[in-house]
């Protein structure tokens, strides 16, 4: 985690980054609010901003703010004045560290507010063979499009794919495409110079830049207008990109992540995506399968977020009863891990006997958690399905290549949806029309290809 720390470094205040830094934090430094927010925009990034409270705290988040510069804030000061920490709060700060620090405390906050610390839990045959792709590709250069429904982890995905690249020590920079106006979308990739339009009174280094030597995740890339995409797709292939108002291009050195829970391919069909510029992104794709395709994820999720947000409350560390447990297994998850992660939030607020019983698992809107018709029965046949999918997935792909893990992968899948094109074509995640091309391609080299069984199975 990238932490930079505003204020004069005082005693107390640099025993608190010495602390930080044993916690893993990489330290930068700076006495001003006005530096603070020179150095952000000038393409110095930070994952968090530890502020002395006696600096204008609310003056330095409305200069970031300004910028679209949205680094989460705590304050911290010597004598733990109450009226100041409230101050300090009520201005914009995330939490307040009183100092002398504790090194516990440091290392606490830092990880709540920051939010770094998502692994991704998996149990789930069928995600597992997902991360054996993901293993297999995570070092090379290859841009990756990481497809699935909102909330299946694909940011945690990205993030794990950055951690077990050969970029991992440099940064990973996440933009999403989707919250930011369209207007302001290609001065926050590219940067722009001073004078460039109305408000540009500095130059600021855009997130192409941000990332430079790392990872650059374009979130909800299929949220992106149809002029920006050509702009994406030159800085794609030339490794350069123009700043707004700029007279020269910007080398820049990435890797682009990006995701979608649409299905792009469509997208292209409907003019509203470049197929060019999916082409460069889709080398090699890996779709999360939902929740209630890979149920044995859903205890293990839940384990691990009752353990979290136990810790994060100072809530004693309850097991889940067995009738919970079977109604976690039942339920649907529309909202997939996100929703999971949520309900047990909840969960663990709401308890108080030895163990989290089934009435402290809710929905969203208060209600106890229903069964679904037919639950059993379909969380065991989705599991069956997932492990038999799996278990042909994810054979051997150590020491192959992209190309020879990718034919593995149609034809394992074709095979286990008895030739059924479609079928196929849903579960790996691509269209039709890219499922035949690739098996064209492989019968004209020689390759069985499993043939269409069974009604409904169409011929490629």
């Amino acid at each position: 985690m990238r932490l930079l720390v505003v204020g004069r470094l005082s005693g107390q205040l640099s025993s608190a980054v010495q602390m930080a830094m044993k916690a893993g934090a990489k330290v930068a430094h700076v006495e001003t609010c006005e530096a603070a927010t020179h150095a952000l925009r000038a393409g110095q990034g930070a994952d968090l901003l530890m502020v002395d409270y006696e600096l204008d705290i609310a003056s330095l988040i409305a200069a970031n703010e300004a910028e679209r510069i949205r680094v989460p804030v705590v304050a911290c000061g010597v004598g733990a004045d109450p009226k100041r920490a409230g101050d300090a709060i009520r201005a914009g700060a995330k939490e307040f560290i009183p100092l002398p620090p504790e090194a516990d405390l440091i290392a606490a906050v830092l990880s709540a507010v920051s939010d770094d610390d998502r692994p991704l839990v998996t149990r789930d045959p069928a995600m597992q063979a997902v991360m054996g792709l993901a293993d297999q590709v995570a070092a090379s250069e290859a841009s990756i499009l990481i497809t699935g429904e909102s909330g299946v982890g694909k940011e945690v995905m990205a993030r794990y794919l950055h951690a077990k690249s050969r970029r991992a020590t440099r940064p990973f920079i996440s933009v999403n495409c989707a919250a930011i106006p369209e207007n302001l979308l290609e001065s926050e990739l590219f940067g722009h110079e001073k004078g460039a339009f109305t408000g540009a009174l500095a130059r600021r280094i855009g997130k192409f830049e941000e990332a430079d030597g790392g990872t650059l995740l374009l979130d909800e890339i299929s949220e992106m207008d149809a002029r920006l995409q050509a702009k994406l797709l030159r800085a794609i292939q030339e490794r350069e990109i123009d700043r707004v108002g700029g007279a020269r291009p910007v080398r820049v050195d990435i890797r682009i992540l990006a995701t979608s829970n649409r299905d792009l391919a469509q997208a292209v069909r409907d003019g509203t995506f470049r197929e060019d510029l999916l082409y460069r992104l889709n080398v090699v794709n890996l779709r999360l399968p939902p929740l209630r395709e890979r149920p044995a994820d859903i205890l293990a999720l839940a384990d691990h977020f009752v353990k979290k947000y136990a810790a994060a409350n100072g809530a004693p560390e309850r097991p889940l009863a067995e009738t919970a447990r079977r109604r976690l297994v039942e339920h649907r998850w529309p909202g997939n891990v996100r929703e999971l992660e949520n309900a047990m939030h909840r969960a663990v607020l709401l308890s108080s006997g030895a163990e989290i019983e089934e009435f402290a698992i809710r929905l969203p809107d208060g209600q106890p958690m229903a069964a679904a018709p037919g639950a059993e029965r379909w969380g065991a046949e989705v599991a069956r399905n997932a492990s038999m999918a799996a278990e042909a997935a994810a054979r051997g792909f150590v020491g192959q290549t992209v190309a020879q893990v990718e034919q593995q992968l149609i034809l394992d899948t074709l095979s286990h949806c008895l030739g059924n094109r479609t079928h196929a074509a849903n579960i790996l995640g691509i269209s039709i029309r890219t499922l035949r091309n690739k098996l064209k391609e492989y019968s004209e080299a020689g390759v069985a290809v499993p043939a269409p069984q069974g009604p409904g199975a169409n011929a490629a």
